[in-house]
């Protein structure tokens, strides 16, 4: 609850507000029909004695229905007023609670973000978070006006007949009932049909994300299968949780309507019989018995939702609750930034799933010197992308240490790491925005002269410049208006802009034909020649001309050396050269063929 407190603090003027507003309106319901009934009572002895209205009765009169209509405006006015501040309050309770929830996923690492799923994060940032907003709002509006009208009707209920009041004693348990199957049963079918929601989201993004993928390998009938398993499962669960509320609502209407005709039976025969009950008294009392049973169904409502809520604040919780698994506050170095560009891994070892005895990389140990380029190989799922990952922070090393500039990573600022760190990385992406938005994510301040300047050294001005708007040219979610090329020179334009002190490539040339290629590594000596370039390569011809190459093998370095020196000493080096230029020359005698 305490949390929960920090949020509504900011607006606590709101929250005050929009209950005593409500407090106005709920007393003026149990006042309303007393009013009534008083007129009810004038009119009646006036009409059981004809001639005998005097000046006072008139006054009473009016005086009771001028009363009546100032109860109502002050009902309308705090009707409006609660309505008003709850929303105003629930709205921004959401709000804050949403930003609080987005920056601690932008401080997760990888790791965490892989343990809630993207499809997850998204349905508690949007979903979950409306729901804590509705019953905010609800409860807002509720938490005084139901309890009042409560009280106060159960009072002048018992007050004006406390024999008939008695019938509360039997329905107000069964309602009270009700409200506990509800929360008892509804709130773990909440909780899995919001995870249902989860599935749904990730199943939808992973198709929109992939839709080229899909189309080209005409799997449309398969996505859709597999968004309608996804979609029909949502549904049985959504109505197994929203059955709760529709038969709890025809039971509690059940209870209501029959406590009314309790007390009508009773009350009218008492009525006929002449026992001193007045038409008017039971008409009265009969208000404040369905005033009280409306208060009761309010209660349930809020009881209901607070079901819903219950299971969407567990799932936020999580979130807020998770500690990011890479944190720079106890680092020793604060204020050190990266000013050379040399790198050092001692002993780094590294797994995905910690519980797991299989390492993706295995007591690593490399020295980068600044200014040097260097050239990571080997095969597929090797570590390739894990080993480079490490250098600004992207995970952490189980064992060993990653030091850059002679200082261990985990003592850095990770903005001030990072800020000296450039990434191209394996799968390129584009935010939606202008071409000129996206590369000044590398600089934020670059002018026009810049970006061409940049764009032309990672070879992109020119097609750039052929777009009808230039670099004004708008860029669709996840770049999917450019092509897979486009968008990697794009992104090594925007590393470009940066000009850090160590930049990795990876892999990030491999959808560019090999004369661009070699056009774009000159311009990195050139533009560049004084940071550390590591580049993670498929092609030996990418990385041929590197200081040193690194391969890789299984997670551990098998070989080390200049291109002559790893054909002459390295096994696996050999046999991906070879094995590349059999591809090469097959593919040339295909072609003269």
């Amino acid at each position: 609850m305490k949390r929960w407190l920090r949020y509504a603090a900011p607006y606590r003027l709101a929250f005050i507000l929009g209950p005593l507003s409500m407090i106005v309106e709920s007393v003026g319901e149990v006042v309303m029909p007393l009013l009534l009934q008083n007129i009810y009572a004038t009119v009646k002895r006036l009409g059981e004695a004809p001639g005998s209205t005097t000046s006072a009765d008139v006054l009473s009169i009016v005086g009771t229905a001028l009363l009546m209509v100032g109860t109502a405006a002050l009902m309308l006015l705090g009707g409006v007023g609660g309505a008003y501040f709850g929303a105003k309050a629930s709205v921004n309770f959401a709000a804050d609670l949403r930003s609080d929830i987005y920056r601690r996923v932008q401080d997760f690492s990888f790791t965490e973000i892989d343990r809630f799923s993207t499809g997850s994060l998204v349905t508690r940032l949007t979903n979950d978070v409306t729901q804590m907003q509705h019953f905010v709002n609800m409860l807002l509006r509720m938490c005084m006006r139901s309890p009042i009208m409560l009280i106060g009707a159960l009072i002048m209920a018992v007050a004006l007949r406390p024999d008939l009041a008695a019938i509360l004693l039997v329905s107000v348990p069964l309602l009270v009932l009700v409200q506990f199957l509800v929360i008892r049963v509804g709130f773990p079918r909440f909780t899995k049909m919001q995870a249902r929601i989860d599935h749904l989201n990730s199943t939808v993004q992973e198709n929109l994300t992939n839709v080229r993928v899909v189309k080209s390998f005409v799997r449309e009938g398969h996505e859709r299968e597999k968004f309608a398993r996804a979609n029909d499962a949502l549904r049985a669960h959504h109505l197994r949780a929203m059955n709760v509320m529709l038969l709890s609502q025809p039971l509690m209407m059940i209870i209501m309507y029959s406590t009314i005709l309790a007390v009508v039976s009773i009350g009218g025969r008492q009525v006929l019989a002449g026992t001193g009950l007045t038409a008017e008294t039971l008409t009265t009392f009969i208000t404040y018995i369905n005033q009280i049973l409306m208060s009761l169904m309010m209660l349930t409502m809020l009881f209901m939702n607070s079901s819903r809520a219950m299971a969407s604040a567990r799932r936020i919780r999580e979130v807020l609750d998770t500690e990011p698994g890479i944190r720079d506050e106890e680092a020793r170095h604060k204020e050190a930034r990266v000013t050379r560009g040399e790198i050092e891994l001692r002993g780094v070892s590294f797994r995905y799933y910690k519980q797991s005895p299989e390492r993706v990389l295995s007591s690593i140990d490399l020295h980068i010197a600044p200014g040097e380029t260097v050239g990571i190989i080997g095969g597929t799922g090797c570590g390739k992308t894990t080993l480079v990952s490490l250098i600004p922070r992207l995970y952490d090393a189980d064992e060993g240490c990653v030091l850059v500039d002679g200082i261990d990573v985990r003592d850095y600022r990770l903005e001030h790491l990072r800020n000296g760190v450039g990434m191209v990385l394996q799968k390129n992406l584009l935010f939606s925005g202008s071409v000129a938005d996206n590369l000044r994510w590398g600089d934020g301040e670059a002018d026009e002269a810049t970006l061409r300047a940049a764009a032309a050294a990672a070879e992109a001005d020119g097609f750039v410049s052929a777009f009808p708007e230039g670099y004004e040219t708008a860029i669709v979610q996840g770049g999917q208006n450019v092509s897979g090329g486009q968008k990697q020179r794009l992104c090594i334009a925007r590393a470009l802009l940066k000009k850090p002190k160590i930049l990795i490539l990876d892999d990030s040339t491999s959808a560019v034909d090999t004369a661009t290629e070699a056009r774009i590594r000159r311009a990195f000596r050139e533009e560049l020649a004084d940071s550390t370039k590591i580049i993670i390569a498929q092609r030996i011809g990418s990385v041929r001309e590197a200081d040193r190459i690194v391969v890789l093998g299984e997670g551990a370095i098998v070989g080390i050396g200049t291109h002559e020196e790893l054909l002459a000493t390295c096994t696996e080096y050999r046999e991906i050269y070879e094995s590349q230029c059999e591809r090469e020359e097959a593919t040339e005698h295909g072609t003269n063929a």
